[in-house]
């Protein structure tokens, strides 16, 4: 009996030792929490994601390659931001970085298919990862990621959040930022951008090198129909949206799916799919819209 409980009790003590030692090498991972504070005054011109597929780039004997343009949030079209918040994170105003209902369907759908086909992340910790993180998953980037979320809900309003987000995620190889992908695909100013290009951009953010109108058409065509439904169904899309297909597509690749990565060529920006003219998306709850701007395309924050 007494080995039984020395058993126990070095097994009890192994487990807090080893719970100690994770939650350390978790918290030595972490940026500081300055250079979350400092984001409400600038937004980074590199990212550690951008450094990633810049070391990524050079070790397949490829000269990286950086496009981006930043632009403050009341030059972006209401569009693109409704198509963002539509697609990536539809509770974004109800959560504060963590949306655990979604992560609570990730994991159901994840045990459905048997396999990583859905991720439950916000657009705050998707802007952590990219800020300070890699693309690369495991539970302790996971972790870490949800700890700069949720600073970041503390440290900066919602709109700044939104902001720096467009203006550094990655929408191509070599292209960052919502300004640098609207010219890019669209011949525009991301200001400029009809329902369409927005749903077109928004499609690009699980796996933005693969779901590619210039590397897979196809696919970023389907993806483009998801986005415009989600809209639709979020209140910003007044549209017929039957011929659609009957039910939302399933788009399952990522940034780090196993096979080669599509390489973009320096061509001309992709002409648009001609497509009904919509009619101008109604306000979403909690205030009108009223042009472009700051208080245009965000609801009201309970």
């Amino acid at each position: 009996m007494r080995r039984i409980f020395r058993w126990i009790k070095r097994g009890a003590q192994a487990l807090l030792a080893g719970t100690v030692l994770m939650g350390t090498w978790i918290l030595l991972g972490l940026p500081w929490r300055s250079a979350v504070r400092d984001l409400a005054q600038q937004v980074p011109d590199v990212t550690s994601v951008m450094r990633q597929r810049e070391d990524e780039a050079r070790a397949a004997g490829r000269k990286p390659r950086h496009i981006q343009k930043t632009v403050p949030l009341r030059s972006i079209s209401k569009n693109l931001i409704h198509a963002v918040l539509s697609a990536e994170d539809p509770n974004f105003f109800g959560h504060e970085g963590i949306d655990w209902d979604a992560i609570k369907e990730s994991i159901e759908t994840n045990i459905e298919e048997g396999r990583y086909a859905r991720g439950g992340s916000t657009i705050t910790q998707q802007l952590a990862k990219n800020l300070f993180f890699t693309t690369r998953k495991s539970l302790i980037r996971k972790a870490r990621e949800a700890i700069v979320a949720t600073w970041m809900e503390h440290d900066l309003e919602k709109k700044r959040i939104i902001e720096i987000y467009l203006n550094v995620i990655e929408w191509g190889d070599g292209v960052y930022g919502c300004e640098a992908a609207a010219r890019r695909y669209y011949g525009s100013s991301c200001g400029a951008l009809d329902v369409d290009q927005a749903a077109g951009l928004a499609a690009m953010i699980p796996s933005p090198r693969r779901i590619n109108p210039r590397t897979n058409p196809g696919l970023h065509a389907r993806a483009t129909r998801r986005v415009l439904r989600r809209m639709r169904w979020a209140g910003y899309l007044k549209r017929d949206i039957r011929d659609m297909g009957k039910a939302p597509e399933k788009i399952l690749l990522d940034e780090t799916e196993a096979g080669p990565e599509p390489q973009e060529q320096d061509d001309p920006p992709v002409p648009p799919t001609p497509t009904p003219t919509p009619t101008s998306p109604p306000a979403p709850t909690g205030g009108p819209v009223s042009g472009r701007g700051h208080n245009s395309a965000f609801p009201a924050r309970a």
